[in-house]
């Protein structure tokens, strides 16, 4: 267990932090999921930007790395090209 005031502190902004940075990460994997089972064009290509600008978001916050970032989108925008 800690000993010192500020790493008690330190505990309990990483807890808040984690749990926050989880629930982004939970909504961001269940929009891409709901975009992949998506079978109707008109409906993915709506659903792209949203998508895409979420993941953005949480590139730059450091939440996930960019690279899986732009790796995701690009993987989204082939499927919605593939999409008849």
């Amino acid at each position: 267990m800690a000993n010192h005031k500020s790493s008690l502190k330190r505990i309990r902004q990483e807890r808040a932090r984690r749990l926050h940075n989880r629930y982004y990460g939970k909504t961001m994997r269940n929009a891409v999921r709901k975009l992949r089972n998506t079978t109707d064009k008109a409906e993915a290509i709506a659903m792209y930007p949203g998508v895409t600008k979420m993941l953005d978001k949480l590139a730059k916050t450091h939440i996930i790395h960019k690279n899986k970032a732009n790796n995701l989108k690009s993987k989204l925008a082939i499927y919605i090209n593939k999409l008849s």
